[in-house]
């Protein structure tokens, strides 16, 4: 009996582990043998802990699990109170376009044998064939572009740093996941971390570097943990070091983050995987060129390089087929807040934001109506009803006034206080804030307390948060300090009567 249950972290908060340890104890209890392999998260976060048994008809999903539904898995499949039918008929699977995820939850994290069977490798194999340029040139025409936020063309920062004249060079994947709503990086390296060392190590082969870090934030300890016993399997198996016995070196290494939000800005990682206190960079000089040690650096964000063997595998042109505009291939929506379906949904740009809310996500959970969506984590604008229908696409987004960023997606319904948000955008930037920049260190302050003006009815405040939102647009070195005014201006333009009734209030 074949059994399959996620170790990925939302499963185990939810009761994995300890549905696992009552499988087994059932298992033994009747002389059942039992193989249980804890995979990732399919991404149907309401269904965890889900718990997939493999048949002759395919695996049978059952969730979501509790320890009282263990020992009917050991009896008719068909009369369980918590059967779903085959997983991959399931309408939220069947309805996705899993590429960068097509083996998350589907294999065995630790089983290079079953990554391999799920077509791994296959793009590495055809990448050791190319010459530099010519991998460059794959992923520039695929289109694809930066997944942690800034959208930035990957083949154009590949290729400066492939060009670029130095004795090291290195490939940083940022897996420094800290906004609100957002999970994929924790689910890729928990579920498939054979996919974004395959992907580095194209990375490398593509500029011309030899090691390669992974930078995951100290609250993934599930991460890390898969990840760093993921690359001594790799290391073992000969996909590390002397790269499938190619004579081309590559290896790489996890670093743990010690919990800066700022960190996740690719030049505050750099200090801080140098050992230094994580606080911006000015730029120029670009990572590209002046990096980790000051050598050429490519730094990629985890869906970014996971990415990388679909497109080898399965070629530029069929990646670049999906999308619109500039925004080509798949994107990972992380779908969470006051939703009835949250979780992670595999997509080619292209959706509008009513499509992902109404009807992937399935409404509010509280059944109340939809007020507001807030993309792109803590930083990101509040969309209202009235802009549901922009397509879900990077300079869409942007027409918008809005960033898609790291395509987290948090709902609010018609309870919420958009002053309150407002302010906690402002309060989380001066948190949060490294204190390189006097906009950032200094206006997010002053931001707190124009909000709390505003609160207790001082309607002459209101212009004054707009100036100092665009001071701060305008003078951050970082997009901590330069995106805090878009979830602000967003509440103010969006939403008035949540300001203006603490002005009609105090009168």
């Amino acid at each position: 009996m074949k059994i399959y249950l996620p170790l990925d972290s939302a499963a185990v908060a939810l009761g994995a582990d300890e549905i696992a340890e009552a499988i087994l104890s059932q298992a033994q209890a009747r002389g059942v043998s039992v193989d249980l392999v804890r995979n990732g998260s399919r991404g149907m976060v309401w269904l965890e802990p889900l718990v997939e048994v493999v048949t002759e008809a395919g695996r049978l999903a059952f969730g979501p699990m509790t320890l009282a539904d263990v020992p009917a898995l050991f009896g008719d499949l068909s009369e369980h109170p918590k059967a779903l039918g085959l997983t991959e008929d399931l309408p939220w699977l069947r309805t996705q376009t899993r590429l960068t995820f097509a083996r998350v939850g589907v294999i065995d994290p630790h089983s290079l044998a079953d990554y391999e069977a799920q077509g791994g490798l296959a793009g590495l194999r055809r990448a050791l064939t190319m010459d530099r340029a010519a991998i460059v040139a794959e992923v520039t025409a695929s289109g694809l572009r930066g997944r942690g936020g800034a959208g930035f063309p990957t083949g154009i920062k590949w290729k400066t740093v492939s060009e670029a004249k130095a004795d090291r060079k290195y490939i940083v994947c940022n897996a420094d996941e800290g906004d609100s709503a957002t999970f994929a990086d924790r689910m890729l390296m928990e579920g498939d971390p054979f996919t974004l060392i395959e992907g580095m190590v194209i990375a490398g082969l593509a500029c011309g570097a030899t090691k390669g870090f992974v930078y995951i934030r100290s609250e993934y300890p599930v991460a890390v943990r898969v990840m760093q016993e993921a690359i001594a399997i790799a290391r073992a198996e000969g996909v590390l070091g002397n790269v499938l016995g190619s004579g081309q070196i590559f290896d790489m290494e996890v670093r743990v983050g010690a919990g800066a939000y700022v960190c996740g800005e690719e030049t505050s990682l750099l200090n801080s995987l140098e050992g230094k206190r994580g606080v911006v960079r000015a730029k120029p000089p670009l990572p590209a060129l002046q990096g980790f040690m000051g050598k050429p650096t490519v730094v990629n964000n985890v869906i970014s390089l996971a990415s990388i063997p679909v497109i080898f595998e399965k070629g530029a042109e069929l990646y670049k087929s999906f999308g619109l505009g500039r925004s080509r291939g798949t994107i990972p929506l992380q779908i969470a807040g006051n939703v009835k379906h949250g979780g992670l949904y595999e997509i080619a740009f292209g959706l509008t934001l009513g499509e992902i809310v109404d009807g992937i996500a399935g409404g509010t959970a509280s059944g109340c109506p939809v007020k507001a969506v807030q993309v792109g984590g803590p930083l990101g604008a509040y969309f209202p009803r009235s802009l549901f229908g922009t397509p879900f696409g990077y300079e869409e987004f942007a027409g918008k006034d809005g960033l898609i960023g790291h395509a987290g997606l948090t709902v609010f319904d018609d309870s919420a206080d958009m002053l309150a948000q407002a302010r906690f955008a402002m309060e989380f930037c001066a948190i949060e804030s490294c204190g390189k920049c006097t906009p950032c260190r200094i206006g997010a302050v002053r931001g707190v307390e124009t909000v709390d003006r505003i609160a207790k009815g001082d309607a002459s405040a209101i212009p004054l948060l707009t100036d100092l939102c665009a001071t701060m647009k305008a003078g951050s070195l970082c997009a901590l300090g330069g995106f805090t005014p878009y979830p602000v201006l967003s509440a103010l333009t969006h939403f008035p009567d949540d300001f203006n009734r603490m002005k009609e209030a105090a009168e």
